[in-house]
C-alpha cells in the first residue's frame, strides 16, 4: 500500500463471500479497500463443497428450514433471527444467480437441491461440490472490475485503530512483501476474516484460518460469545497427505453410510436421522465408536450410490479420493472428524455492527445468533450473505448521514510489531505445535473439567509469551498469527469452562444432558470475565443490551 493512498471510506478485512459480497454492494455509493493476508482468492469461502441452504423446492416451508435450524441449534438460536435469514434465502440465490454464478440445475433449468444432515427436506444449491470456488470466483471477477473496489493481497491485519473515544477508525496491517507495519485508516472497518479451524491440529480449513478478526476485535474491548461451540465435521479424509480434505456432508444426504471398521452401519444406534443426523452428534459419534474400538478412523461407504451419478455430483471429491488412492465409487473411504467452524465469534446486531463504534463483524468471524449451539449444514453461507447485505445498508446510511468523520491516519504510530529483536523462528514452530495439539487433545470433540484446567494454563502462558514477542520482535506474519491463535485458544477454553453442561457442539463427559441454567450466550469480556447473556427478546438486537 503506497504510504500517501488516500483513506477510503470503508476497510474489509478479508476476501471471502461475506467481504466480497459487501464490498460490491458498498462500493456503488463509497470507496473500497480491501485487505487480505494471502491472495485474494484464499478464504475459507473457496473451500466449500457443500453449498447454500434455502426453500426452493415445492415440498419445502419456511417453517420447516426454521424448525430444522433451531433443533440444530440446541436451545440457543435467535429465533427471530433465524425467522429473517431463512425467509431471505430464495432473493439471495436470485440475486447470485443474475450475478453469473452458476449453480447446477436440471435439464428444465430449475435449481438440483441437495440434502445434508440435520435437514428435513432437499434444500442446498450447489455447484456440483465446487460451490465455494465458484462463488469466490464469480464475485472475485467482479470486485477486481470495479472501479471503487480496491484490493490489497499479502497484506496481515495486526491491529485495529481506535479514537480517543474507541471508535474503531481502520486498522494496523503488516506488508507482508515488504516487511513493513503501518496504519491503514477508514471511516468504517468491517471484519470478514474467516473463522479458526487452525488453532487445532487437525481442521478442514486452509491455514489462513486462524481467529485473526475475533482475536484483534477481542484485544480492542468488543466481546465475543458462544467460542465453546467449535464444530467437528464428521468426514474428513484420512491420510497422512491429505491435509484433511473435507468430504461434504452431501454425500451422504445422497446415500452414503457410515461404518466402523467391523462393517457395521453405527449411525441408527446414535440417532433417528441416522447418517443424516445434526453434525454435533454425527461427530460425536464416531469419536465414541474410535474409542471403543481403538480405531483411528471409520469408513464411510460411498458404493451405493450409482457410479455415474456420483461422478457427476461430486467431481472435486471424486478427483481428490483417486489422486490419493481411493475410488468412491468401488469401495468406501477412510475419514475421521476435523474442526471445521466456528459457530462463536464477535457479538454483533441484526445490522452487524459490534458493541464498538464504526467496527462491523460479518461471516464466520461474527456471532449472530443464528447458529445457536451448532450450526445446521450449508446455513453458514446463507448467514454471510444476509449480514453482508444487511451492513451495507446500514454503512451507507451513516455514511450519508455523515455519522463518521473523514478517516485520517493516526498521530502516532502503531504498537503493533514494530519491535527490532530478530524472531526466533524454531520457538514460534515450537509453539505453533504444542498449541494446536493441546487444543486437539484437551479441548476436542468430547471434554472434561480436568483436561480443560490443564489446557488453560499451557495455552495462557503461550498466549503471554506470543504477546510479549509480537511487541518486541520485527513483524513477522507467523508470530502474530501465533498471538491470535493461542488468544483464541484461551478464550474457547474459558468459555468452555463455564458451561458445565453437555449442548449442540460443547460435550462434557460425565454431564450428558442440558442445563436450563446455561440457556443464553456464553460472551467473555476484554478482562477474561464470562457472563451468561440471556437471548434476546423478539425484536432487541442491540449488542449493547446482551449483558
Amino acid at each position: 500500500m503506497p504510504p500517501n493512498a488516500a483513506a477510503p471510506d470503508v476497510l474489509i478485512v478479508g476476501s471471502g463471500i461475506a467481504g466480497l459480497r459487501f464490498a460490491l454492494a458498498v462500493a456503488e455509493h463509497a470507496s473500497v479497500r480491501m485487505v487480505t493476508k494471502k491472495q485474494d482468492f484464499e478464504s475459507n469461502t473457496n473451500y466449500a463443497q457443500g453449498g447454500i441452504a434455502s426453500v426452493l423446492a415445492s415440498d419445502d416451508s419456511f417453517e420447516l428450514h426454521v424448525a430444522d435450524t433451531l433443533t440444530a441449534g440446541a436451545g440457543l438460536c435467535h429465533e427471530d433471527v433465524v425467522r429473517r435469514v431463512v425467509r431471505a434465502g430464495p432473493s439471495l440465490i436470485a440475486e447470485l444467480a443474475e450475478q453469473g454464478i452458476r449453480f447446477s440445475r436440471s435439464e428444465e433449468g430449475r435449481f438440483v437441491l441437495g440434502r445434508e444432515g440435520g435437514h428435513s427436506r432437499r434444500r442446498i444449491v450447489h455447484a456440483g461440490d465446487f460451490t465455494g470456488r465458484e462463488l469466490e470466483t464469480a464475485l472475485l471477477h467482479l470486485a477486481r472490475a470495479h472501479p471503487r473496489i480496491e484490493m490489497l493481497e499479502d497484506h496481515l491485519a495486526v491491529q485495529l485503530l481506535q479514537a480517543d473515544d474507541g471508535r474503531v477508525v481502520g486498522c494496523v496491517v503488516l506488508d507482508r512483501q515488504r516487511g513493513v507495519v503501518q496504519p491503514c485508516p477508514a471511516r468504517v472497518t468491517v471484519l470478514a476474516t474467516g473463522g479458526s479451524g487452525k488453532v487445532y491440529l487437525y481442521t478442514s480449513n486452509p491455514d489462513i484460518a486462524t481467529g485473526d478478526g475475533p482475536a484483534m476485535a477481542y484485544r480492542a474491548g468488543a466481546r465475543l460469545a458462544n467460542l465453546e461451540f467449535v464444530q467437528f465435521h464428521p468426514t474428513c479424509l484420512f491420510h497422512p497427505a491429505a491435509k484433511n480434505f473435507l468430504i461434504s456432508e452431501a454425500v451422504r444426504g445422497e446415500g452414503a453410510v457410515l461404518r466402523n471398521l467391523g462393517g457395521e452401519a453405527f449411525m441408527e444406534r446414535y440417532h433417528p436421522q441416522a447418517d443424516l443426523a445434526p453434525r454435533d452428534i454425527v461427530a460425536r459419534a464416531i469419536d465414541l465408536e474410535m474409542k471403543q474400538r481403538g480405531e483411528d478412523h471409520v469408513l464411510l461407504d460411498t458404493t451405493m450410490i450409482q457410479a455415474e451419478h456420483a461422478l457427476q455430483r461430486f467431481p472435486n471429491i471424486a478427483l481428490t479420493c483417486r489422486r490419493f488412492g481411493f475410488d468412491l465409487t468401488r469401495s468406501p473411504l477412510p475419514v475421521v472428524p476435523a474442526a471445521h467452524y466456528q459457530c462463536g465469534g464477535v457479538v454483533t446486531n441484526e445490522h452487524a455492527e459490534s458493541d464498538l463504534p464504526g467496527l462491523f463483524v460479518i461471516g464466520e468471524a461474527a456471532c449472530t445468533g443464528l447458529h445457536g449451539a451448532n450450526r445446521l449444514a450449508s446455513n453458514s453461507l446463507l448467514e454471510a450473505l444476509y449480514f453482508a447485505q444487511a451492513a451495507s445498508r446500514r454503512v451507507l446510511e451513516q455514511l450519508a448521514a455523515s455519522a463518521y468523520p473523514p478517516a485520517v491516519p493516526p498521530r502516532r504510530a502503531p504498537a503493533a510489531a514494530t519491535g527490532t529483536t530478530r524472531v526466533l523462528p524454531t520457538a514460534v514452530r515450537h509453539d505453533w505445535d504444542v498449541a494446536r495439539r493441546t487444543m486437539w487433545d484437551y479441548v476436542g470433540i468430547v471434554r472434561d473439567t480436568e483436561r480443560l484446567c490443564i489446557a488453560l494454563e499451557r495455552m495462557e502462558e503461550m498466549s503471554k509469551d506470543a504477546q510479549e514477542w509480537v511487541g518486541r520482535c520485527e513483524p513477522d506474519a507467523d508470530l502474530i498469527e501465533l498471538g491470535n491463535v493461542t488468544l483464541l485458544g484461551t478464550l474457547v477454553i474459558r468459555c468452555a469452562l463455564y458451561r458445565a453442561e453437555t449442548r449442540g457442539l460443547h460435550a462434557m463427559a460425565g454431564i450428558p444432558g442440558q442445563d436450563p441454567r446455561f440457556v443464553g450466550d456464553t460472551q467473555i469480556f476484554r478482562d477474561g470475565a464470562v457472563r451468561l447473556a440471556p437471548l434476546p427478546q423478539a425484536g432487541d438486537h442491540d449488542p449493547r443490551k446482551r449483558v
